[in-house]
């Protein structure tokens, strides 16, 4: 293997035979462990289709795996890392981002005809300006590099690593079942050329017994002469951020029979999920994600999340009975409702997109009437990381301390809310960010006169250590419960998160024979 130059960082690309299969845990385990390492490593994808978004440093959106494998490398994320980014707003439609902006609504067809033929330059020069600024970047691609039908115009798995002369190791989730077949066959479809750019094999999520695999292992080794890098265990309770919503399919628990009972409205397009990590990860707490009404009974707290088709999720929830469950359960005195970004917009009076900027259809919506106010979309998207305080007259309503507890987060929406006129606002928060006029501060948010519902566009609230608890212990002393004064550091719980992870992948992985087919030197070089 060559080496690179010293203005050129290294590449090495992480493919999978399938989506889901593990691809984006793997790159943020390599993330961490060139960064233990003492190597400045970046992660990248050129094409993402993700609605968990991150808001980088400068306010501009990308992929939230991206964001989190920046972190994972102790690096500021950037759009380089994710330069084309997809945000799906029905079946066959999606909001494309490039370099952190709204670009268009697109068809598939449209995406793939017109717009894919001149991507290239964009997603190269993204690549190249992390290559010239790390020793080394990760790569990683999306579904499968085996999609017959895609191949042709394909800017994200054999294409991509052909441009970046880059190897590539090939995972393969042996959970799912007839992990050889997956392996053999997407080689079998590949051409000789792309065969040869697969270095090493990767299986994750194996839980049994190794000596039962490892006659398979020399099988496949001796069929196809790819080495295998290692076995990679089921690993539980990872604590890392996920990205698509199909991990939502095993949150969805019992009711809580003691401590606080917190349901997620679960809608199609449910989006920045991750919001509520946090909340699930405290002790007193049992969240779970609900997508009909015969599932919500009267739980202590209902949130009703961000959407990237607030309309169309809107209109799903009056279809589930949903709407009339959450008045339902508001009639009891002691249950509190979150509405998060879109989740916000729904609890206004109502919703109008006439130029069809949120979704890519027109149209307007009767809200759920919950507080005072009216949202408009509109062109230009918010992004923007923001820190602030909780206004002193709110306080008291919706968190058990008395100080000023400060609060950061970040915002990405398309449309603006205001109060009605004549009803007297309620704002939440007031916040300023550094990418704003100096000095400048807005105010933000609004909670009903009771303080019983609340919403915000600020994504990230619940971790801010100090205010979820003391927000939760609000909703335990409302419930009859004694607070509870010790939690946990949600930036902690991340980093652990990312060690733990690092430590399991080296137990398990080939590392020097890693470092060997990326081009560098050693395992543990500087």
């Amino acid at each position: 293997m060559k080496r690179q130059s010293d203005s050129q960082g290294a590449v090495l690309m992480i493919q999978g035979t399938a989506s889901d299969v593990g691809k984006s845990i793997v790159t943020t385990a390599l993330c961490r462990i060139f960064k233990q390492d003492g190597l400045r490593a970046a992660p990248f994808k050129s094409q993402n289709m993700a609605l968990n978004s991150y808001v980088t440093e400068d306010g501009l959106e990308i992929g939230r795996a991206q964001g989190v494998q920046a972190d994972a490398c102790g690096i500021q994320s950037s759009t380089d890392m994710n330069p084309i980014l997809i945000k799906p707003t029905g079946d066959m439609h999606s909001q494309i981002v490039v370099h952190g902006k709204p670009l268009a609504h697109m068809s598939a067809e449209a995406y793939r005809n017109d717009f894919l033929p001149e991507a290239k330059q964009t997603v190269m020069e993204a690549l190249g300006r992390l290559r010239s600024s790390y020793k080394i970047v990760l790569m990683e691609g999306a579904g499968s590099p085996a999609e017959i039908n895609l191949k042709d115009r394909d800017i994200v798995n054999m294409n991509l690593a052909g441009w970046a002369d880059a190897p590539v190791l090939l995972i393969a989730d042996i959970d799912r079942g007839g992990v050889f077949a997956f392996l053999v066959g997407t080689l079998e479809l590949l051409t000789s050329e792309e065969r040869a750019r697969v270095k090493g094999f990767i299986i994750n999520k194996f839980r049994g017994d190794l000596a039962l695999l490892q006659p398979g292992l020399d099988w496949l080794e001796e069929r196809t002469g790819i080495p295998v890098l290692g076995v990679l265990p089921h690993i539980p309770d990872l604590n890392i951020e996920a990205e698509d919503s199909v991990v939502l399919d095993s949150c969805s628990g019992r009711r809580a029979t003691h401590g606080l009972d917190i349901a997620v409205i679960r809608y199609p397009r449910i989006s920045n999920f991750t919001d509520f990590d946090t909340l699930a990860a405290e002790e007193d707490v049992t969240l779970r994600y609900v997508s009909n009404a015969a599932e919500l009974g009267i739980p202590d707290v209902i949130i009703l999340p961000g959407t990237k088709d607030t309309l169309g999720d809107l209109a799903y929830l009056r279809e589930q009975g949903l709407d009339q469950a959450i008045h339902t359960a508001m009639r009891h005195p002691k249950t509190r409702l979150v509405g998060i970004c879109g989740g916000y917009q729904m609890l206004g009076r109502q919703l109008t997109d006439p130029d069809a900027y949120d979704s890519g259809r027109a149209g307007q919506a009767a809200g759920l009437d919950l507080l005072p106010m009216t949202t408009v979309f509109l062109p230009e998207k918010k992004t923007v990381r923001v820190t602030g305080v909780m206004l002193g007259d709110q306080a008291d309503l919706l968190y058990a301390n008395s100080s000023i507890i400060p609060i950061q987060g970040y915002e990405i929406h398309m449309g603006e809310s205001v109060w009605i006129e004549g009803c007297a606002p309620k704002p939440l928060f007031e916040l300023s960010s550094s990418h704003t006029a100096s000095g400048e501060k807005w105010q933000e948010g609004a909670v009903s006169e009771d303080g019983r519902v609340m919403g915000t566009y600020l994504h990230g609230v619940f971790d801010n250590d100090e205010w979820r608890r003391a927000w939760l212990n609000k909703v335990r002393v409302d419930k009859g419960l004694m607070p509870i004064h010790d939690t946990f550091s949600a930036a902690d719980r991340k980093e652990q998160a990312f060690d733990r992870l690092a430590s399991i992948t080296r137990e398990h992985l080939d590392m020097n024979r890693i470092y060997e087919i990326a081009g560098l030197t050693s395992s543990g070089a500087g």
